[in-house]
């Protein structure tokens, strides 16, 4: 964990300077007047990718390295993939390297680029969203499910076309996304369904729908396994392992509970919040779901990437007087979390072979 610690460390401290270096960064409130400095986002972009990409395990790497080795990927295997997208580009990543480990690196590579541009673009405290994405968990995620991750970042990009209403522009990002992992095609309703004003009574029918799922688990799993059984997602119904953390459900809920309660000033500062929120109340829901199997927890990867932005303005609900307040307890509450889930509850051990030989 040493390593990750570091990490945290002067990606926060880059990530801070990178606003606080730029005199008129977020002087009107609800407007976009400058950006952090690019200089030291592109640090922050580099602390990110160098750390997740050289990793020599933790979570399926070591199942992606293998599947890099011992698959040759002409295009008549490709033909036999669900995720062609995957497959092209694993093929293209072979015609320079036989290492498994330009896989990790490059998919690393597009996945924290990708997410940090949406965060320079539409955070209102850039350090806090950085912050967020490692002590949250995300960070970590990037290097379990390569694939999703990488899939849910390159939608992320299409931020701007949920916000704008562009559907069109919005739909071609998320088919891109699903060459990688066919479950980002369940973007392509969602756009609609979040689409409209935040907390209303279709907000309380979704959180009403999570809860009786949760009650009647069997009798919904036995329907959606059904459903998936010719497809590549089959296998999940033989998952046995358990419930996701409530904690994690907690902190995924912390958020929206303020911005229910300053939705009227969030609107006031940010005036597209709406999509935001309903964006991070759809994890929300399938946090609550996974608390009776883990593996829904890898479908609110979509949505938790904008609760990174939605609490970098939750921040602005607060009277001006409470809101460094609000900021450091934030950092505090954060650190607990990240050190209670990977030290306390998962044990992470981060291994680098060329990290730790310049430690050394």
């Amino acid at each position: 964990m040493t390593i990750l610690w570091i990490n945290l460390a002067i990606v926060f401290i880059l990530s801070y300077f990178s606003r606080s270096l730029v005199p008129n960064l977020g002087t009107d409130i609800g407007v976009f007047t400058a950006k952090p400095n690019k200089l030291l986002v592109i640090g922050v972009m580099l602390c990110l990718v160098v750390i997740s990409g050289l990793r020599s395990g933790i979570g399926d790497t070591y199942a992606y390295k293998q599947m890099f080795i011992k698959n040759d990927f002409t295009w008549d295997f490709i033909k036999t993939q669900k995720d062609f997208g995957f497959g092209i580009f694993q093929m293209i990543l072979k015609q320079y390297s036989e290492d498994p480990q330009i896989l990790v690196f490059t998919a690393a590579l597009f996945t924290n680029v990708l997410i940090i541009i949406v965060l320079y673009n539409y955070s209102r405290l850039f350090e806090l969203s950085t912050y967020l994405y490692i002590t949250g968990g995300l960070h970590l995620v990037s290097m379990n499910g390569i694939r999703q991750v990488l899939a849910a970042a390159i939608i992320f990009t299409a931020t701007k076309y949920l916000l704008n209403g562009n559907f069109i522009k919005y739909a071609l990002v998320v088919l891109l996304a699903s060459t990688f992992h066919q479950s980002a095609l369940l973007l392509l309703p969602i756009y609609f369904m979040v689409r409209i004003k935040a907390w209303t009574k279709y907000t309380l029918l979704i959180l009403f729908l999570a809860v009786l799922i949760v009650i009647g688990y069997n009798q919904f799993t036995s329907l959606l396994f059904s459903a998936l059984q010719d497809t590549q997602y089959s296998d999940y119904s033989k998952f046995n392992e358990g419930g996701a953390n409530i904690i994690r459900v907690i902190v995924s809920a912390a958020p929206l509970v303020v911005a229910y309660f300053g939705r009227e000033k969030l609107r006031a500062v940010f005036p597209k919040s709406d999509y935001i929120v309903n964006m991070a109340l759809l994890g929300l829901v399938f946090m609550i779901i996974s608390t009776q199997q883990w593996i829904f927890a890898r479908v609110a990867i979509y949505f938790n990437l904008y609760q990174l932005i939605l609490i970098s303005w939750i921040i602005e609900v607060f009277s001006k007087k409470d809101r460094k307040f609000v900021y450091y307890m934030i950092l505090v509450l954060y650190f607990i979390f990240y050190y209670y889930e990977n030290v306390v509850s998962l044990n992470i051990l981060y291994e680098s072979d060329l990290l730790e030989n310049l430690f050394k």
